[in-house]
Order: structure tokens, then sequence, then C-alpha cells
């Protein structure tokens, strides 16, 4: 039987890492992204170690050169691509919004939202040639105008541009890409639980978030492993689903 297969971008740790650990464990074919190979191939290592094959696939989501390579360093694997999972991701430097300039957005933007749609339209011929194709976006509460405005919750008070409207915009492009294309599956998440105002522990945050990789990438396998039956365009954390 063949193998699902699924390329996670920036998997050389956090999110990406345990995603990647989680799929090769029920057998997935996995591609590593990894920006930098070195991490990339030390993130594989360990893997290895605990009997998790990988591909690793040098992969800069700012990079239109480094994607298209990343492609072609895919189809020498397989002729389709089941799941793509958009996990890379910049904070910014979280500057107040008096201070924020527009190169400062745009260096967050062009990781967070020119980079999925970077990759995903370089993927999408593989997609195509899947029998269930999914896309994974890994999004933010910060991202959610739901969340955002509501004063209970903390990132409502920290302020600044790059990240929460980048995050907001991943939404949105989610949504559009669904509607346009029905027979791909395009799904968002945030690793947290929004009603319990929790977050994952991941360098982007210095690791000051109360949960576990493990339960901040459950919400990721939810999206990854959906049957040809499951939903599209839709927003979740690891509870359910979440307010846009």
């Amino acid at each position: 039987m063949e193998r699902t297969s699924v390329v996670i971008t920036g998997a050389n740790k956090g999110l990406g890492l345990e995603t990647a650990r989680r799929l090769g464990e029920m057998g997935w074919q996995v591609f590593l992204g990894s920006r930098d190979a070195g991490r990339g191939r030390a993130a594989a290592e360990k893997l290895a170690a605990d009997g998790i094959e990988v591909v690793v696939i040098p992969l800069d989501v700012t990079s239109d050169e480094s994607v298209a390579a990343a492609v072609n360093l895919v189809r020498e694997h397989t002729d389709h691509l089941d799941v793509l999972v958009n996990n890379a991701g910049a904070p910014g430097n979280v500057l107040p919004p008096a201070e924020a300039t527009a190169d400062e957005l745009h260096a967050v933007y062009d990781t967070n939202v020119y980079g999925p749609v970077r990759v995903t339209h370089a993927f999408l011929p593989l997609l195509e040639a899947s029998d269930n194709p999914r896309v994974v976006n890994v999004g933010s509460g910060g991202g959610s105008f739901g969340v955002v405005t509501d004063p209970d919750q903390p990132v409502s008070k920290m302020h600044e541009l790059a990240y929460s409207s980048s995050k907001a915009a991943l939404n949105m492009i989610t949504v559009r890409y669904a509607q346009a294309l029905p027979h791909i599956k395009f799904n968002v998440l945030t690793p947290g639980e929004v009603a319990n105002r929790a977050y994952t522990a991941t360098d982007m945050n210095h690791h000051t978030g109360t949960l576990t990789v493990t339960q901040g990438s459950d919400p990721i396998i939810r999206l990854a492993t959906l049957d040809a039956g499951g939903p599209s365009g839709v927003f979740i954390d690891r509870l359910g689903p979440v307010a846009w």
C-alpha cells in the first residue's frame, strides 16, 4: 500500500518537528522542510534515533528558487502529495503599533502570508494528483478578531501589528482557497486552547506557553488526517471550532 505523503514547512523544531514525528509514527512518507539544511539534518537524526525516517528538503518559504527546488526534490520520491502543512512562521519584533513600519510588516508577511501562498501554489500540481489532498495552515488565536477583541484574552493586550494581522490574512487566504478549490481541503488552526487562554510553548514565545508541542500539534494532526468527507474552510484549536 502506498504511504500517505506530507510536506511540512519549518519542521526542524517545535510544532513542525513534533508533527513530523507523529505522522512518521503513523507510517507516512514525511518530507521535513527546513530553511537551514544542517538543522533539518539534525532534526532528521533525532527522529531516526526513534526509528522514524524522513526526507529532509531544504525549504525557505520566502524564496521562489528554494520552493521550486523543494518541489523537484519531492517529485524524485513521489508523483503526488497528499498533505501540505504550512507551519513555518515568524513572530516579528512585536513592536507597538506606533513604532511599526511597513518594512517591519513586510518581513513578517513574507513568511506568514506570502510564504504559504508561494508554497501552496508551487505544490498544487502534486496535491491535485492526490485522491484526498489536504492543506493545513498553522495560524494563531492572535489572528482571530473574536479573540483579539475579547478583553479577557491575553493577546488582546499584546499591542502589535505585524504578527496578528499576518495571521488574520492567513485565515482569509485559507477560506478563499477552500471556496475556489473544493476538491482540496484547506483548513487553518491555532495550536492552543482559546477557551482556556492557553498556547503552546515554542521558541517563538520563548517557551512561555503552558501546552506541550504534542498538545499543540493535536489540531494539526486532526486536520492532516481528515478523510474524504472531512470539512474544508474551518478554523479550529485542539478543543474545537474557533471564532474568526
